[in-house]
């Protein structure tokens, strides 16, 4: 097929691999956490404190036991989703604590807005799965919020959810309140129902948290997202290929230890990697590079043989305006045509990940059902092709 989008050659995407294997082997990579460095020296891997030292053997073992697609169970079974492959989910905007109001004005948000963006992916006919933490709520205690939006997820809509990744605490309470909903916690082991959004600490961290979480997710056989948010220039390298070098590193890294602990659990290759504005410090998740960067990971998780993610209607418009449109459909196009199988961050975003707007969400939600439409093909046929009405109807049209 003819397309003027360049993909990496097989030896560029070789040449990461090895480099980040390299990094893997001798640089090392740090979990901030006192179980993990247990677990992979039980496993006979090298471990210096707290810093692990993988070898590509390591690693390859590992992606022997994880799964190209897998699929995740809803409360109404018509809802299921599978990831990976040929196979895609839209998921909604994840983690602002703002919300952008029709006038222009930024807001605390409130538990009644995530309850209203339940209610909103309950309704879609194009978002696949809830999210978590759409909006951070300000008026929730904070030691409790995640037990809210949890119970939201699980009362006012029956799609599949993300799980608490904050804290391997949030973790063990996605899995209790799962087991409630599927009569018992062993009906949901090794049985996906959710999915942990583990995020890296760039460069080369995880931290005790995200660490503490992917284990106990792990341990359930639940899904985990382990995705990196390297900023080019700033926790990362300038270059693109140094960029995709290091998340690719971290990436593994997360992806065997969720095979140490249970091997099969399913694991998705994930990215957000954006450069910095120079100009501000700021990240830019609007920028082309962003486009670049999402072609490039849904290529480098092909080559593991594993499902992908990144962002999706991602803008720094701090407005639902023309650039806030321009930004969202080339990224979320970039997703949709390059492969991405788990798309977070379809609707709603605005301001470099600080805002959700309900306004934007609606748009986004239009846009993901034009693009599902734009990728079926065309059906060609002796009755699709018409030719009996052509013939019929004539040159210039049917005459009196």
């Amino acid at each position: 097929m003819y397309d003027r989008l360049h993909e990496l050659a097989r030896e560029q995407i070789q040449m990461i691999h090895d480099a980040s294997m390299d990094i893997l082997q001798n640089t090392g990579i740090k979990f901030n956490d006192s179980e993990a460095p247990e677990i992979f020296r039980h496993h006979g891997i090298k471990v210096d404190g707290d810093i692990v030292f993988l070898t590509e053997a390591d690693v390859q073992k590992a992606l022997q036991t994880a799964p190209s697609q897998f699929p995740i169970y809803a409360r109404n079974p018509e809802n299921d989703v599978l990831i990976g492959e040929s196979n895609f989910v839209f998921a909604p905007g994840y983690g602002p604590p703002f919300i952008s109001e029709r006038n222009g004005t930024w807001r605390e948000g409130v538990m009644e807005d995530y309850n209203n963006f339940c209610k909103l992916i309950q309704t879609s006919k194009y978002i696949d799965m809830n999210g978590f933490m759409m909006i951070e709520p300000s008026d929730v205690p904070p030691d409790k919020a995640h037990l809210d939006m949890l119970y939201a997820n699980m009362v006012l809509c029956d799609k599949p959810y993300i799980g608490c990744p904050t804290s391997g605490q949030g973790a063990v309470d996605t899995l209790e309140m799962a087991g409630i909903m599927w009569n018992g916690k062993e009906n949901i082991r090794n049985k996906p129902i959710t999915l942990g959004n583990i995020t890296t600490m760039s460069p080369l961290q995880f931290t005790a948290e995200m660490t503490a979480a992917l284990i106990e997710f792990a341990r359930f056989g639940q899904p985990c997202t382990i995705v990196t948010l390297v900023i080019a220039g700033c926790t990362g390298p300038m270059t693109m290929a140094g960029v995709l070098t290091l998340q690719s590193a971290e990436i593994l890294a997360g992806i065997t230890l969720a095979q140490l602990v249970n091997p099969g659990t399913p694991v998705i290759y994930g990215s957000t990697s954006s450069p910095m504005d120079m100009t501000s410090g700021v990240i830019s998740i609007g920028a082309p590079e962003m486009s670049q960067f999402v072609s490039a990971t849904a290529q480098m998780a092909r080559f593991y043989g594993l499902p992908s993610r990144s962002g999706g209607s991602l803008t720094d418009a701090q407005f639902p305006d023309i650039q806030a449109g321009m930004e969202s459909a080339l990224i979320l196009s970039a997703a949709i045509r390059n492969g991405i199988n788990y798309i977070l961050h379809s609707c709603g975003i605005l301001g470099s990940y600080l805002a959700m707007s309900f306004e934007k969400f609606l748009v986004d939600e239009e846009l993901c059902g034009m693009l599902k439409k734009y990728i079926k093909p065309i059906t060609v046929s002796a009755e699709t092709i018409s030719l009996d009405v052509i013939k019929d109807v004539g040159i210039g049209g049917l005459t009196p």
